[in-house]
C-alpha cells in the first residue's frame, strides 16, 4: 500500500523548458509524489546551497556544470577551473547548473536519465 508523501519531502530543481526535467517531474508524480518545485532559473541557489547540493549528489562541481552553455566560456571556465570558481559561476549563472536535481532529505540525484529518481523512492 503506497503511503502519502508529504509535499516537502521531495524537492525538484526544475526547468519547465527542459524535457528531461519535465519527464523527471512526471515520473515522480506517477509514483504519487508531489515534490516542492524550485524554478532555479528564477530563484537561483547561492554558492552555499550549490555546495550542499553537490554534497547530497556526491559529485564535484565539474560534474554538475553545463559546459555547452555560453556562460561557461564567458565565465572563463575550463578544464583547469577550481571547484570554487565553478560554484561561483553557477551561482551567478544558474543556467550553468545541470538539471533536474531531485532532493530527498540528505540525498539527491540528477534526473539524467529521469529513471535515476527511482533510487530516492522507497
Amino acid at each position: 500500500m503506497a503511503t502519502g508523501h508529504t509535499m516537502s519531502e521531495y524537492i525538484i530543481y526544475h526547468n519547465p523548458r527542459c524535457s528531461k526535467s519535465r519527464n523527471t517531474l512526471a515520473l515522480l508524480e506517477e509514483h504519487g509524489i508531489t515534490p516542492r518545485v524550485v524554478l532555479y532559473l528564477e530563484a537561483p541557489p547561492d554558492a552555499a546551497q550549490i555546495r550542499e547540493l553537490l554534497g547530497k549528489l556526491g559529485i564535484g562541481a565539474a560534474e554538475l556544470v553545463r559546459r555547452g552553455e555560453a556562460q561557461y566560456k564567458e565565465s572563463g571556465l575550463g578544464r583547469e577551473s577550481s571547484e570554487e570558481d565553478i560554484i561561483a559561476a553557477m551561482a551567478r549563472h544558474p543556467k550553468l547548473i545541470e538539471r533536474p536535481i531531485v532532493v530527498k532529505g540528505r540525498r539527491a540525484v540528477l534526473g539524467r536519465p529521469p529513471e535515476n529518481v527511482l533510487e530516492l523512492i522507497d
